[in-house]
């Protein structure tokens, strides 16, 4: 079976990405403390939209010579909303 550069590294930040939110999840168990927890969580933070930003340029790049340049404008016109609608939370 094929799997293309691009869904293999889409799905590779994934599994990054799940295994780091494993590891806070586990170091805040063993420290056991709200303020530490609060930090870590604090870390996450910052590279969940890393993550998120990276996958989506990737899947762009992947999709750039399929979509139309109308079709492509709208996704990244989605993508740009989902971040200003949480910027608003």
């Amino acid at each position: 079976m094929f799997i293309e550069k691009i869904v293999f590294g889409m799905a590779g930040l994934r599994i990054l990405s799940a295994a780091i939110e494993f590891t806070a999840a586990m170091l805040m168990l063993k420290f056991g403390r709200v303020e530490t927890a609060f930090k870590i969580n604090a870390l996450l933070a910052l590279i969940g939209p890393t993550i998120l930003l990276t996958v989506t340029s990737l899947g762009l790049v992947g999709l750039a010579g399929r979509i139309s340049p109308g079709g492509m404008g709208l996704i990244i016109l989605g993508v740009a909303l989902i971040f200003v609608g949480i910027n608003r939370i």
